[in-house]
Parts: C-alpha cells; sequence; structure tokens
C-alpha cells in the first residue's frame, strides 16, 4: 500500500509490524460491511468508541464491530458509575479523527484505553488506522508498546 495514514507512521517509527488494508475504493461504511469487503472476520475486526464520565474523564473503548458498547460494564472496568458516548460532534475537537476514521491509536491526547476482552481469542486484532477506508492489523502486545490498554469485558 503505498499511501501510509498518521497511525501507520506511528507505527513504522516505532518499528512496531502491522499489516494495512485499505478499502477506500468501496461502498462500505460499517464495520461490518468493511469486514465483509476485504474477507475479514468481523469478530476479529474492532471499532473505537469515546465516553465521557459525569466528571469530564474520556475513556477509549475497542469492541468487535458486531457488537455494542455495554454503558454499565464499560463504566465499570474504568472504575465510574456511569459514562455516555460523547457525541459525534465533539469526536473530532477531541481526538483528531471523524466519525468512522477513528483510531485509538495517535490521539490527540493519550485516553485511558479498554479493549473487548474477545481480542485475547486472535492472533491479531484489526482496526481503523486513523482515516475513513484504512485499517491496520496487529497483535494487542505490540498495541500495548504504542498505546497502554486493558482488557475487559465491555458488550452485551
Amino acid at each position: 500500500m503505498d499511501y501510509k495514514t498518521n497511525v501507520m507512521r506511528m507505527l513504522d517509527q516505532k518499528k512496531i509490524p502491522y499489516k494495512a488494508y485499505s478499502y477506500a475504493d468501496t461502498d462500505a461504511i460499517s464495520g461490518t460491511e468493511v469486514a465483509e469487503v476485504l474477507g475479514q472476520n468481523p469478530a476479529q475486526v474492532f471499532k473505537t468508541l469515546v465516553t465521557v464520565s459525569k466528571a469530564n474523564q474520556y475513556y477509549v473503548f475497542v469492541i468487535p464491530v458486531e457488537k455494542e458498547l455495554d454503558l454499565k460494564r464499560v463504566a465499570a472496568s474504568v472504575g465510574e458509575k456511569s459514562v455516555r458516548m460523547l457525541p459525534a460532534k465533539e469526536l473530532l475537537s477531541l481526538t483528531g479523527y471523524v466519525h468512522g476514521g477513528c483510531s485509538p491509536i495517535g490521539m490527540k491526547k493519550v485516553f485511558r484505553t479498554v479493549v473487548d476482552e474477545t481480542a485475547s481469542n486472535f492472533d491479531t486484532i484489526i482496526f481503523s488506522a486513523g482515516k475513513i477506508g484504512y485499517q491496520v492489523e496487529l497483535t494487542l502486545e505490540d498495541l500495548n508498546k504504542i498505546l497502554p490498554h486493558k482488557t475487559s469485558a465491555l458488550t452485551e
């Protein structure tokens, strides 16, 4: 792939191996459509969601594209009573990413990040490379080298 996103450049800089994918020339919008177009297992393809607590603490959750966030579970995973999804209109100014192209790597600030425990079922996981139309695939161990995170049960 000739095109590099900032996420890919960051991984290159840290010498972290990854595989890159592009679906930019397709009509795929949802994560499940992207997985289908690229012939990937949807359970191995993850989306990045940003939440905010009542005390204005931000948290990043990485879950399978087919699943929905369980807000009670995610709040408990970060020691909060409750969290809510960050409104889409606030995503760009907070993270530097647009809805549909949000990656846990390379946000404007590093936020506490939790990956769904199902990621441990795979040698690698696939998620946004920080731009709509692009994904990266890497191991959880390698993800931890660039973005410290924990795993927990996050979905319904």
